[in-house]
């Protein structure tokens, strides 16, 4: 007789309500995350604005989507980088405001020490997190089997990718033109 506590059926796939604990646990921590994150940092009197631990997740987590495509210079990398962050930034600002609080919970529950560990497996801060660990943990967030990760990859591959390839100077290396021209 099957133990009710187990978490698989006999086919090997988890049970719906373990599927069910395990989702709304992910919801609750992503709450937790982005009240913690809006409760401890000043609100930008311009709307949303990349603190210290955003900043510094982004830091790690741009250079495993734009791979291949940054400088290898470190200087020039490291403007690169900066450039691309402020991008995002303000890309993030031209969104709507539900929008704008939605990415803000998804940096809160990635500056949150347990969460960050738990959810990226990323042993230390975004300052020293080694570029290996980052790309391993997108990849599973990319296929994730709860949709909420898979959002959360998404959000941050297209914020990154798309800061990056909206700035001119990005357009050369891809071969783009720029927009076409209209005659006056």
């Amino acid at each position: 007789m099957a133990n009710s506590r187990n978490t698989r059926n006999k086919s090997g796939s988890t049970s719906r309500r373990t599927f069910l604990a395990v989702g709304g646990l992910a919801a609750l921590a992503l709450g937790t995350g982005g009240a913690w994150y809006r409760a401890t940092r000043q609100q930008a009197p311009h709307g949303f604005a990349l603190d210290g631990e955003a900043r510094a997740a982004l830091h790690a987590i741009a250079p495993a989507i734009l791979d291949g495509a940054l400088a290898h210079d470190p200087g020039r990398r490291q403007r690169q980088l900066g450039a691309a962050i402020d991008a995002v930034e303000a890309a993030i600002r031209g969104l709507p405001q539900a929008t704008q609080e939605e990415v803000q919970d998804l940096f809160g529950l990635l500056a949150l020490r347990p969460a960050r560990r738990l959810l990226t497996g990323v042993p230390t801060g975004w300052e020293s997190a080694d570029i290996a660990h980052v790309s391993a943990f997108l990849q599973e967030w990319r296929v994730h089997r709860f949709g909420m990760m898979r959002s959360a990859y998404g959000a941050l591959h297209d914020l990154v990718l798309g800061a990056w390839y909206a700035r001119p100077a990005s357009w050369e290396a891809i071969g783009y033109p720029g927009p076409p021209r209209v005659p006056a």
